[in-house]
């Protein structure tokens, strides 16, 4: 059995119903949240996931890839193609397999294989063991690694061995500009490749003439490894960036060398102890190299996980004249905004169809104060 074909009829009629169900979300904040249009920004309807994560199930005589029906840890299905992995992906899933099945030190108590790739085809495919990896296997994986050019990382209990790295280079198109991003395996990246540069041109253009303002420079929360922060740099004065994750935090360091922005600062804080640092309710060692002084913030962007924004956070962005706020979480974006909308105008808002074929959407709004 293969992964069933996505055509691009039925991918139309989900996306129209997946807006639908957006917009009348907001319809539910009154006539505050419907003003403005509901921008909708597409994904391909194929080969727009760039990270892929699959068991494999043995029997006595194969090796295959396997899903399982939701709720079900049996009954695996069979998974010859996955036409909304990245292209690089479909390439490499079945020949790879086929090169592992007759090798022992690589097939033995192998039970997952995740895959990591860029836009311009770097791999790195992570191989999990419910055992000891030895001298053998090494050897072995650096054999598939250089067959296959690829990065290879052997994940067991405790125990890690990386062949020829850990990480790869993205590479976003973003308003003429080509920007480069190491992504590390295991590590958060946004999945889908093609609405990542669309979610990232719009935050620019929202950002567009916030330079030349009195309040010229921006905070952003949860900046993990800098995927916003580095495009919008340009559009800023100063920008100073959060995230509490220390491997988020060092590619984040990477990127901002690697793309050559130099006005951005990042901040090892949680948004509980950023807001703590703004209301000068407590001095953090890790922000002794930064006089928030310097700072006219006029702009902050959010991109918190699924929960939202907490109590303490809203209350801290809403003493700041633009929001731009990215929500994987419609449910706690509407719950934000019930507050938000106290001290702010809703000035746009898009839809950014990051999962397709599922009920996930990635939502942008910007906010002005009354």
């Amino acid at each position: 059995m293969t992964a069933p074909s996505m055509s691009v009829n039925h991918y139309a009629e989900q996306l129209a119903t997946k807006s639908a169900a957006l917009e009348a979300r907001f319809t539910e904040l009154g006539d505050w949240a419907t003003a403005p249009d509901l921008e909708i920004f597409p994904s391909a309807p194929e080969h727009f996931r760039m990270r892929a994560e699959f068991r494999v199930w043995h029997t006595d005589n194969d090796l295959f890839y396997a899903m399982f029906p939701k709720g079900q840890k049996f009954n695996p299905i069979r998974i010859e193609q996955f036409p909304t992995g990245s292209l690089r992906i479909n390439e490499l899933m079945q020949p790879l397999l086929e090169a592992i099945k007759p090798n022992a030190s690589l097939r033995q108590k192998l039970f997952q294989m995740d895959f990591l790739t860029s836009q311009t085809g770097e791999a790195a495919v992570s191989m999990l063991y419910h055992r000891q990896l030895d001298v053998e296997w090494e050897q072995a994986a650096a054999s598939l690694s250089k067959q296959f050019k690829i990065k290879i990382i052997g994940r067991a209990r405790k125990q890690k061995l990386i062949i020829g790295g850990d990480s790869i280079i993205e590479t976003l198109q973003v308003q003429n500009r080509k920007f480069y991003y190491q992504q590390v395996e295991n590590a958060f990246t946004q999945p889908n490749a093609g609405i990542n540069e669309k979610m990232l041109t719009w935050a620019c253009e929202q950002s567009a003439g916030a330079k030349s303002t009195k309040q010229p420079d921006l905070l952003e929360l949860y900046c993990g490894n800098g995927n916003f922060t580095i495009p919008l740099a340009a559009h800023y004065g100063k920008v100073m960036a959060t995230e509490i994750a220390k491997s988020s935090v060092n590619s984040a360091q990477f990127n901002l060398q690697a793309n050559g922005v130099n006005n951005v600062v990042i901040a090892r804080l949680s948004s509980e102890e950023m807001t703590a640092a703004l209301n000068r309710e407590r001095a953090f060692r890790r922000l002794q190299h930064i006089d928030l002084d310097d700072y006219q913030f006029g702009t902050v962007l959010v991109d918190p996980p699924r929960a939202g924004l907490d109590d303490n956070t809203l209350q801290l962005v809403q003493q700041f004249k633009r929001i731009i706020y990215i929500s994987c979480n419609p449910v706690t974006l509407m719950a934000n905004l019930q507050q938000l909308q106290e001290t702010h105008q809703l000035q746009a808002k898009a839809m950014f169809d990051q999962f397709p074929y599922t009920d996930h959407v990635e939502t942008g709004v910007v906010l002005t104060r009354i």
